[in-house]
């Protein structure tokens, strides 16, 4: 897999991470969801990891790096799906993860966000689903 979907959710990006991430795709999706939000203009991403069972201090720091990226452009990021081996290991690497908020599963996540944003962001019928 070259590429990790990124789809568009009215004013949120939504990405789905189905495989453990090796660096260059990593750095790639860092790239391409960076790039998304700034094209966009996306208010907030969600990064769905529920399929992630390997973690290291790498993907920690893609995760951290987005979320730090994303916030000056404007947009929120919030990580869903972590399993508990991931959320260990993330802890004894010394990764805090700052400026990633954090919810159990997608449909909390999409709360969460529309909660940090406003009403205004919410979905609506124009917006055009996108996927790069």
């Amino acid at each position: 897999m070259d590429k990790i979907p990124i789809l568009r959710m009215g004013a949120f990006l939504l990405v789905t991470i189905q495989v453990d991430l090796y660096d260059r795709l990593a750095l790639n999706l860092e790239t391409d969801l960076v790039n998304m939000v700034h094209k966009t203009g996306a208010r907030g991403v969600l990064i769905d990891i529920s399929a992630v069972s390997i973690v290291d201090s790498f993907m920690g720091r893609i995760l951290g790096n987005i979320a730090s990226m994303t916030r000056v452009l404007d947009a929120e990021t919030v990580v869903v799906g972590m399993q508990p081996a991931v959320a260990i290991t993330l802890i004894e690497l010394g990764l805090s993860l700052s400026g990633v908020y954090t919810a159990l599963d997608v449909e909390r996540g999409m709360a969460l966000l529309q909660t940090k944003l406003g009403s205004d962001d919410e979905l609506t019928d124009d917006d055009a689903d996108y996927t790069e």
